[in-house]
């Protein structure tokens, strides 16, 4: 029986990054997916992980993601990489959120770095507001950066479902990233892969049985 619904954030209710990333690196004449390439290289120890984690500064890692790059064979800053996080909210998401809200706990759990403003990393005032507005909605939110746990550390969807006061068994769980939702079905959770938009809602609407459109 669902009691709680978890929600990533970018890629989830924000259009996802990787979206910027394939853009950049069509513009520099990369091949597609580079940067997530340098990101699974050392997953829990390369400039991504540790600056996820609040254990490197900005100028930090815009030197150790350089370094990373070049060993590739790129040249691109840390920087230029924190940039591009900020994706626009998807109202639809916001709307299920909302809904789902009305008769269940709602938390977010995400990755995100001490960058830009808030929790979404927004670039200005306005989409930090928007963000805020949406972040204001949840339960209880879990950002990597302020307890220096990131996903797929089994602990964080720990925390998350102990926060809320369900037991993961009871929890739907959606994200953008196949890797991080293996610990949480692993604990129990009911998970989604979100692909885009639509495909969520209609699996989420077939998790909690009623319509969030």
């Amino acid at each position: 029986m669902v009691q709680a619904v978890i929600w990533d954030f970018g890629g989830v209710l924000t259009s996802s990054p990787f979206e910027a990333f394939n853009r950049f690196e069509a513009e520099l004449g990369l091949e597609k997916d580079f940067i997530r390439r340098i990101n699974a290289t050392d997953p829990d120890t390369n400039a991504w992980a540790l600056f996820e984690r609040s254990e490197i500064s900005l100028d930090e890692f815009d030197e150790k993601f350089a370094a990373e790059a070049k060993r590739l064979g790129a040249d691109i800053r840390g920087r230029q990489i924190i940039e591009l996080l900020a994706g626009d909210i998807r109202p639809e998401m916001v709307e299920a959120l909302k809904r789902c809200k009305a008769k269940f706990k709602v938390g977010c759990i995400t990755n995100n770095v001490s960058a830009g403003e808030g929790a979404g990393m927004a670039r200005s005032a306005d989409k930090a507001a928007a963000v805020q507005e949406v972040m204001d909605l949840f339960d209880h939110v879990i950002e990597s950066s302020k307890i220096g746990i990131r996903k797929p550390d089994p602990r964080i969807y720990e925390m998350a479902c102990s926060e809320l006061g369900v037991a993961p068994a009871d929890a739907v769980y959606l994200d953008d990233l196949g890797i991080n939702l293996k610990p949480a079905k692993a604990l129990g959770m009911h998970t989604i892969k979100v692909l885009n938009a639509a495909q969520a809602l209609e699996e989420l609407e077939a998790a909690v049985g009623f319509p969030l459109r």
